[in-house]
């Protein structure tokens, strides 16, 4: 095997850092240069980081580690980081050096699994999509999440948008969406969700308090908008629970799509920033369950796959969707990877 390349993970850092500064987040942006800087072979979670041996980017190592960092911040366990956190200033090299080595066996766990931030914004970008759906072949659709998390955006027909004008989804829901538009506004459509369910590797029960702390420690926490966003989402999420199973995605899918579909029902498959932490076979055998699906669907059965993904690991994400029976596969924009910014094709 190829030796790490310590100097190409340092480099993903800062490349980290610049890109969350760009998205609104300088705290986190200062948090990933402090550790590009101060990681060392000295504690365990500095080799385990400095030793990656995946692609950092693709596994997105840092916001592992900002994951743990946050929560301990978030928890109060260490004040000084604390008060880092909350003060947004401060010496972040000098501070994160510190709690590496002094916090080194609470943070290591935290590489060992992808983020969760079941980020609630991307339901600006996926609502269209299923407006479209609905748009060709009715209103009634069937919801299967790959990825769920939490399974906040199993509710996005919950939320409220304002999408390029168009005012869509509940008005008065908690969770208003409002992305920076750019592009044409989507065409509007009525949707009646009969059912919905999803699929993880580890749901996350956000009736436990803290499963409800590892979510919100994925949010960067000077993104105060998010934060609430995300905390409203979790209420919504409480009191309207949906179904999420513990399975690999293609197991679950496969045996999804094999089961009986309602007439004048639209099954839409769909996913965000999800497929980068499947295998490469997994990714194979999700296709190709959607395409033999795709082969038995009819215009009294349809079949949608709505997919939210980098196309390479880049900063904007595309949204793409499929339609059978004809199989009909188009772009329908993209979309920056929390769902701040969308532009829209259509």
């Amino acid at each position: 095997m190829t030796a790490p390349d310590e100097h190409a993970i340092r480099e993903a850092f800062r490349t980290q850092a610049a890109f969350c500064v760009a998205s609104g987040s300088p705290l986190t942006g200062e948090v990933c240069a402090a550790l590009a800087e101060r990681m060392d072979r000295k504690t365990r979670t500095g080799a385990a980081i400095l030793d990656w041996a995946g692609d950092p980017m693709a596994d997105a190592l840092m916001m592992r580690i900002t994951g743990g960092l946050n929560a301990l911040a978030r928890s109060g366990g260490d004040p000084a980081l604390s008060a880092l956190y909350h003060s947004r200033s401060g010496d972040f090299p000098g501070q994160i050096s510190r709690v590496l080595a002094e916090w080194d066996d609470w943070l290591l766990p935290w590489l060992d699994g992808p983020p969760q931030t079941n980020e609630v914004a991307r339901a600006g970008a996926l609502w269209p999509g299923i407006m479209a759906v609905a748009a060709r072949f009715g209103p009634n659709v069937e919801l299967l999440e790959l990825g769920a998390s939490a399974g906040l955006n199993l509710n996005l027909d919950r939320f409220g948008y304002v999408l390029g004008g168009v005012a869509a989804g509940d008005p008065a829901s908690g969770v208003q969406l409002r992305p920076d538009w750019h592009g044409k506004p989507p065409v509007f459509a009525p949707v009646a969700v009969t059912s919905r369910a999803g699929v993880d590797q580890n749901p996350l029960d956000v009736s436990k308090p803290e499963v409800v702390e590892r979510l919100m420690a994925f949010v960067w926490p000077d993104q105060d908008a998010r934060v609430a966003r995300i905390s409203a989402a979790i209420a919504l999420a409480q009191a309207n629970p949906s179904p999420i199973t513990k399975a690999d995605a293609a197991d679950w899918l496969e045996d999804r799509l094999a089961r009986p579909q309602s007439k004048g029902v639209t099954r839409i498959v769909y996913h965000s920033i999800v497929l980068q932490y499947v295998t490469p076979e997994g990714r194979a055998r999700i296709g190709a369950a959607m395409q033999r699906a795709g082969a038995s669907a009819t215009e009294e059965r349809p079949l949608a796959w709505l997919s939210y993904e980098f196309a390479s690991v880049a900063p904007a994400a595309e949204l793409r969707l499929t339609l059978w029976p004809d199989g009909e596969n188009r772009l329908l924009g993209q979309a920056h990877p929390h769902g701040a910014v969308i532009d829209w094709a259509g």
